[in-house]
C-alpha cells in the first residue's frame, strides 16, 4: 500500500544524493529530525527523531486524502490522481513567520537559496542520520545582526520586516501559542511590516489548514491554471479568489493545499 507523498515545500527541507528529504524544527521546546525516504510502494516513509530537549511533543504531521473531495472533477481528478499528500507542522510561530517574510515578493528558487544561507551562516546545525541540518535563526540572533550582516546576506528588503517579526515573537509568543488560527491571523497582521499575505502563510504553516492561506495568490492561480486548464481561471486575484472560494466550498483548505503541494510535484518531476 503507498504512503503518503510528504509536501516539501518547505525551504528548510534539504534533500539528499540518495532521495531522502532531511529537516529539523523545533516543537514545544524540543528540537527534532524528520527525514522522509522514498518507499518503494510509493510515497514516502517519515521518521522523527529527538536530537534535543526534554519534551516528547512530536512535530504534528497532517495527511490529506484527496478520495474526499467533492466538486468539479476537472480539479479533483487530478489531485485523486496523485494520492494522499502529509505535511508537517511548523509548530514554531516564530519560524513560520520569519520564513513567510523571507518569501515576500520574490521567486519561489530565490526565496529558497536566501533562507538556506540563513539558516546555514546563522541558524544552529545539526547532525541527522541523513545529513546535517540546520534551524531558523532565532529572534534574538537576528535582532544582532547589523544592516551590513543583512547586506552581506543580500537579504536587505526583509530586514525592517525580520526585525519586527522578532521583536514581537519574544514579546508575543505565550500568547500566540494559545491562539485559534484565525486569531492568530490577526496577531500576526497586526506586527508592523506584515501584512496579509505573510500573516496567512504563517498561519496556514503553523495549522495546516490552508483555508487561511492566501488562497488566491500567484501560486495557488498558477498550479490551478496548470492543473485544470479547461476552465476559464480569472486573471485578477480578488475574482479568482472568489471563484476558487465558491468552487472548493467547506473543503477551502483541502483543495488548497493539495493543489500546491500538486504544483510542487510536477514542478520539479519528482513526488514530493
Amino acid at each position: 500500500m503507498a504512503h503518503p507523498n510528504m509536501m516539501l515545500d518547505h525551504p528548510g527541507w534539504l534533500r539528499g544524493d540518495d532521495g531522502r528529504a532531511r529537516r529539523v524544527l523545533r516543537s514545544v521546546g524540543s528540537v527534532w529530525s524528520v527525514i522522509c525516504t522514498p518507499s518503494p510502494s510509493g510515497g514516502h516513509l517519515v521518521d522523527t527523531v529527538r536530537l534535543s530537549g526534554d519534551t516528547d511533543v512530536a512535530p504534528a504531521v497532517d495527511t490529506m486524502d484527496p478520495r474526499t473531495l467533492v466538486g468539479d472533477a476537472v480539479v479533483c481528478e487530478p489531485l485523486r490522481a496523485d494520492g494522499a499528500v502529509a505535511r508537517v507542522r511548523t509548530s514554531d510561530v516564530w519560524e513560520a513567520l520569519g520564513t513567510a517574510v523571507t518569501r515576500q515578493v520574490i521567486k519561489a528558487a530565490t526565496a529558497r537559496e536566501n533562507y538556506r544561507r540563513f539558516c546555514e551562516i546563522y541558524g544552529e546545525r545539526y547532525d541527522t542520520a541523513a545529513g546535517p541540518a540546520w534551524l531558523f535563526p532565532s529572534p534574538e540572533t537576528v535582532l544582532a545582526l547589523s544592516d551590513a550582516e543583512f547586506d552581506v546576506l543580500r537579504m536587505k528588503f526583509f530586514r525592517g520586516g525580520l526585525r519586527s517579526a522578532a521583536e514581537a515573537s519574544l514579546k508575543a509568543a505565550d500568547d500566540w501559542a494559545g491562539m485559534t488560527g484565525e486569531q492568530l491571523v490577526a496577531a500576526v497582521q497586526s506586527v508592523r511590516r506584515i501584512g496579509p499575505w505573510t500573516a496567512g502563510a504563517t498561519v496556514a504553516d503553523v495549522t495546516n489548514d490552508y483555508s487561511l492561506y492566501p488562497f488566491a495568490d500567484l501560486a495557488v492561480r498558477t498550479w490551478a491554471g496548470k492543473l485544470a486548464p479547461s476552465v476559464d481561471w480569472p486573471k485578477p486575484e480578488p475574482e479568482f479568489g472568489r471563484l476558487w472560494q465558491a468552487m472548493a466550498g467547506a473543503q477551502l483548505s483541502e483543495w488548497t493545499l493539495l493543489t500546491l503541494a500538486w504544483g510542487v510535484r510536477h514542478a520539479t518531476g519528482v513526488a514530493l
